[in-house]
């Protein structure tokens, strides 16, 4: 398929014909998509945990790269099926109790297109408030968030080949402005930091990261890895996504950590806006790269939602073509956007709360998918067409209560500091777990992510609860 073609394929099986590449181009999407400015701040979040510089990168590294791992082994199937993730996930669930989870996954994937291209508009806003103090905030604002808008839609549109073309040059671009910004901001870093929390606290790091990172791309694992052969090995494809959505970010990691080592204000600073406290110290002839950075990290997770919401949308059972179901997606985007930009003044916080919510549900769901995928491999067999395509089971009670519970657990061992989202969840928490380091890190997404995969491998071995019901 030519990279200026309109990709065709929605959620069906990719043809054979079709299919080719090498798994070390999963590379470039995860990377690309993963090297935002945002994962300096999330170096600071860290170390808000009272961790020093060491547990802090430990924790940090190990929890990305757990994280990514789940992705990797979703991104497994894909290759396997040549079909997408929430299509794949009509296996562990049925046909009609997929829609559930496809539905999380659509509301989770619209919701971060919303946050960074709001994100992008905000950044591009704040550099050119400096580069050209004369024109007003609103209009810069506007600006920005039209050229993100459009090309978030514009690549998603075009589909899977223009998006891994895209991510790769992205990714070499971001990769040389980011070793220029962090080679101008080295004088502010420094070790000066104390770990003041107990065992407990590098298990928190280590959840928190995860949470941070993987467990919000797990459902779109196989959306990328759809186009290999068949004979892909399954161990490279799980390693080129892992490392290509775990390392990048790492770099980022130690930066943010090193940088609130040295610079404990501006490191504060920055994990409330970092776009904008990190460009606080620049030279006025780097800010323009640095906006290309940070409006381009942004805008390159954004482009990977908005495809993978596409063809969760299609896994709902919404008869529409894959380019016009993106096209819906960017409208909803643009609406988002425009509503946190130049609207709500307190809306993002409750948003990103109920992301948070939405992060649940999709842990519980990999657990299960992965649950499933290894049983179908360990009987031999592979993802049968049967089981994914109109006509199949309606239903499958193990892979749904499995879910329900799971999701039910995690949500009452999370927290928010929005007031009208903690009235419902940390229902299962004491006050003093609840004001502890488990409590900030939303251990609730892990447990989750545990309880899901051992219920569903339980229930499935119960004849009753096995049994497909037939749509």
């Amino acid at each position: 398929m030519s990279t200026m073609e309109v990709e065709q394929n929605g959620i069906n099986a990719v043809p054979e014909g079709e299919r080719r590449g090498r798994p070390r181009d999963l590379f470039w999407p995860w990377a690309g998509s993963n090297l935002s400015l945002f994962g300096v701040a999330f170096g600071v979040y860290i170390v808000g945990l009272q961790l020093g510089v060491v547990p802090a990168i430990i924790t940090g590294a190990v929890g990305y790269v757990l994280s990514f791992l789940l992705v990797g082994l979703v991104a497994v199937g894909g290759a396997r099926s040549g079909v997408p993730t929430m299509t794949l996930g009509r296996a562990p669930f049925g046909y009609h109790g997929n829609k559930l989870p496809a539905l999380f996954s659509y509301i989770s994937n619209v919701g971060w297109e919303i946050v960074l291209v709001t994100l992008a508009a905000q950044s591009g806003a704040e550099i050119l408030g400096r580069v050209a103090p004369g024109i007003p905030e609103t209009t810069t604002t506007a600006i920005c968030f039209a050229v993100a808008a459009v090309v978030v839609i514009a690549v998603g549109v075009y589909g899977h080949a223009m998006i891994m073309v895209v991510q790769r040059y992205l990714t070499y671009v971001f990769v040389v402005l980011t070793v220029v910004y962090m080679v101008l901001m080295a004088p502010d870093l420094g070790v000066s930091l104390e770990t003041t929390a107990g065992p407990g606290g590098w298990v928190g790091g280590v959840i928190f990261a995860m949470t941070l990172l993987g467990l919000g791309w797990v459902n779109c694992g196989a959306d990328y890895s759809r186009y290999l052969p068949a004979t892909s090995s399954p161990r490279s494809v799980t390693l080129w996504t892992t490392l290509g959505g775990a390392l990048p970010p790492m770099v980022l990691l130690v930066f943010g950590v090193l940088l609130a080592g040295g610079d404990p204000k501006l490191a504060e600073e920055a994990g409330a806006n970092p776009v904008a406290a990190l460009a606080a110290a620049l030279p006025t002839w780097f800010l323009l790269p640095y906006l290309l950075t940070a409006i381009g990290g942004f805008l390159a997770g954004a482009i990977m939602d908005i495809y993978s919401s596409g063809l969760s949308m299609l896994a709902l059972g919404v008869p529409i073509r894959r380019h016009y179901a993106v096209l819906i997606d960017g409208l909803l985007m643009v609406l988002g956007g425009y509503y946190l930009l130049f609207v709500s003044t307190s809306f993002l916080a409750t948003f990103q709360a109920f992301l948070a919510i939405v992060g649940v549900v999709m842990a519980a769901w990999a657990a299960i998918f992965l649950v499933d995928m290894w049983r179908l491999r360990a009987g031999g067999r592979g993802y049968d067409e049967r089981l994914l395509r109109a006509g199949a089971p309606a239903l499958n009670w193990a892979g749904l209560l499995s879910l329900v519970v799971a999701s039910i657990t995690g949500l009452g061992l999370i927290t928010s500091a929005d007031p009208n989202i903690a009235n419902v969840v940390g229902f299962l928490m004491s006050a003093e777990l609840e004001g502890g380091t488990f409590g900030s890190a939303n251990i609730g997404v892990v447990i989750a992510l545990v309880l899901a995969g051992i219920l569903y491998f339980a229930l499935s071995a119960v004849p009753r609860l096995r049994t497909r019901v037939r749509s």
